[in-house]
């Protein structure tokens, strides 16, 4: 691909997936990029019929994993799953950023992703970069980012799919979405319900979501869209099997918009962009069964919010050349305080505080020739209360023969501290510093049989120091940059489409950590297979987790398992099809989170109708 074929728009012979925005925030062939990013497309996402896009990224990403704890739903506070490691670097801790179309969503006081909020029914693609992605996203994009990339009706017409399932423990799952798009304007409006009593009394789950946007091409040049995407959901947390509780309830309301305008020229293209993103959180702790306990006399309740303006500019200044910069600016609240369940008072504010941080940032590449890309980017990012952090990112591309490539990489992540962390309960500590992290990685990937079979390997280790842990200081616990990250792995995926009909995937992960965390399996191990003929298609995939810390410390606690999925769709005709899934069809007895035991074999079947 000639080098000025990559500076305009993608060549039309780069497969879709082969194309991507997170790296460079302007779309991109993946092939110049000395990142490592996995693309995972809507096809795969929505094969499977599951209601969030976690559980297949679990599958499809190496050296990523996401905690579960029952059928359906993740909830938040105590008993909580959703936490999201990559490479072991823990979303739980704030040190990984999911995105919404460039967007940072986080909950602001916290500082960490709302894992019920990443639903299918929005995603026309998922793209997760493995390792830093500091220079462009700043602070959470520590160990890397999962973003995802929102639908669109692409050609004039109207388009509607509703689905509507159910299976095992009175699981519901329903959602419609429409497209339209009429000459400049499109549109998409999605709307979700799911619910579950779960596998254990006590472990209900309800949700509501929506997601809308609309967009209006002005020329062939200018564009510009708004979208919102609102969550409600109620949780209920049943404690851990050997300290079970009562009234463990959650009431969680999120919202994220934003409006964005996009230029799109030969030489150049940017964005200018305004978002929000907002959260109402009402927890009830519960309490434990007994003579000597009761219900709380207090919810505990926070609002957080996160405003945001994000503006680059891409730019080729020659051929082979592109060079974009970008300014973001962000202002995070966070309000937490008790309020008596007798009389509504307010008993106890814990924190009510507002931070800012603001960066600009610049990424240059340059083809050196037909077979080599540099690229070096840095940003320099200034927090209110943390002060000034300067990221440095660089890497190489190499285009070798017979469609192989060899990438190498180094960039450094960064985490600021949270509200929670500098400001409420008695660890707190307002003068905590960014966390620091340094990642080196080497890859390989190659096509071959006209592309129908592609693998790759990938190298990494990442040295972190700075991070935030509570230690006790004179009898008191107190949040200080004390811990040390130092982990390494090896990354490996495999892909082959024997024919028209079948073809299988793999992927494996090694990750060695010299400081255990949760939730970051030592091997990880995904093998699918696919198939399809005339009206019947099938998928199933087997996944192997191997020495899973389910707890940390003086007594460590680890889990191996294997999981059996699968997946039967019959297209009854042009606009209906049925299909019957079942999960852990080995009935494997496990945990993710210690206490909370999964469910053995589920099944669920559906409907989906498109006209």
């Amino acid at each position: 691909m000639s080098a000025k074929a990559q500076n305009n728009d993608i060549s039309k012979d780069v497969e879709t997936d082969e194309v991507v925005v997170t790296g460079t925030r302007n779309s991109t062939d993946i092939r110049h990029l000395p990142m490592t990013i996995t693309t995972v497309n809507h096809l795969k996402l929505t094969e499977s019929h599951r209601s969030s896009v976690l559980p297949t990224l679990t599958e499809q990403v190496p050296s990523l994993f996401v905690t579960s704890r029952g059928v359906m739903g993740y909830g938040v506070s105590g008993g909580a799953a959703g936490g999201i490691s990559l490479r072991g670097i823990s979303g739980g801790s704030g040190q990984l950023m999911v995105l919404i179309d460039g967007h940072p969503q986080y909950m602001g006081i916290f500082g960490h992703p709302i894992a019920d909020v990443y639903q299918s029914l929005m995603s026309e693609k998922v793209e997760v970069l493995r390792g830093p992605a500091s220079v462009l996203y700043g602070s959470n994009a520590m160990g890397g980012v999962i973003n995802i990339v929102t639908r669109k009706m692409l050609e004039d017409g109207v388009k509607t799919d509703v689905s509507v399932a159910y299976g095992s423990y009175n699981t519901l799952q329903t959602e419609a979405t429409n497209r339209v798009k009429a000459g400049k304007f499109n549109s998409v409006l999605s709307l979700s319900y799911n619910r579950t009593d779960g596998h254990r009394k006590h472990m209900e789950f309800e949700q509501y979501g929506g997601y809308g946007k609309v967009g209006y091409d002005f020329t062939d040049n200018w564009k510009a869209h708004a979208d919102l995407n609102l969550t409600h959901f109620n949780a209920t947390n049943p404690g851990t099997i050997q300290a079970p509780i009562l009234e463990g309830d959650q009431w969680i309301t999120r919202g994220a918009a934003s409006v964005a305008i996009e230029n799109n020229y030969n030489k150049t293209s940017g964005a200018l962009s305004f978002f929000i993103n907002w959260g109402h959180h009402k927890i009830n702790d519960g309490y434990t069964p007994g003579p000597e306990s009761g219900p709380q006399k207090a919810f505990y309740l926070s609002d957080d919010s996160m405003m945001g303006i994000s503006w680059f500019q891409s730019v080729q200044l020659f051929e082979g050349n592109r060079i974009t910069g970008g300014i973001d600016f962000q202002h995070i609240h966070g309000h937490a305080w008790n309020e008596s369940r007798a009389t509504g008072e307010v008993t106890n504010t814990y924190a009510d505080k507002s931070l800012n941080e603001v960066a600009g940032y610049i990424d240059f590449r340059q083809d050196i020739t037909s077979w080599l890309t540099l690229d070096a980017g840095l940003r320099v990012d200034h927090h209110s209360q943390a002060g000034t952090e300067l990221i440095p990112q660089g890497g190489l591309s190499f285009r070798l023969p017979q469609d192989a490539q060899i990438k190498a990489m180094v960039s450094k992540g960064f985490r600021n501290p949270s509200i929670r962390e500098m400001y409420m309960f008695p660890p707190q500590n307002d003068e905590l510093k960014p966390e620091r992290l340094m990642n080196y990685e080497l890859s390989f990937t190659q096509r071959v049989l006209d592309g129908a079979l592609n693998y790759g390997i990938n190298l990494f280790y990442l040295k972190g120091d700075n991070m935030i842990q509570t230690v006790r200081v004179d009898g008191k616990p107190r949040n200080l940059n004390t811990g040390e990250i130092e982990n390494w792995g090896i990354e490996g995926n495999i892909a082959y489409r024997i024919n028209s009909n079948w073809s299988v995937n793999a992927n494996y992960s090694y990750l060695h950590m010299k400081n255990p965390v949760l939730a970051a399996p030592k091997n990880k191990l995904f093998a699918g297979v696919n198939y399809s003929k005339n009206r019947w298609s099938f998928n199933t995939g087997i996944q192997y987790i191997n020495s899973l810390f389910t707890a940390v410390g003086d007594n460590p606690q680890k889990e191996n398992f294997i999981i059996w999925n699968a997946d039967v769709n019959y297209k009854l005709a042009k606009f209906a099809t049925i299909f019957v899934k079942g999960e852990n069809l080995l009935a494997q007895k496990y945990e993710i989170n210690a206490g909370f035991p999964m469910p053995k074999a589920t099944f669920m079947g559906g409907i989906h109708l498109t006209f």
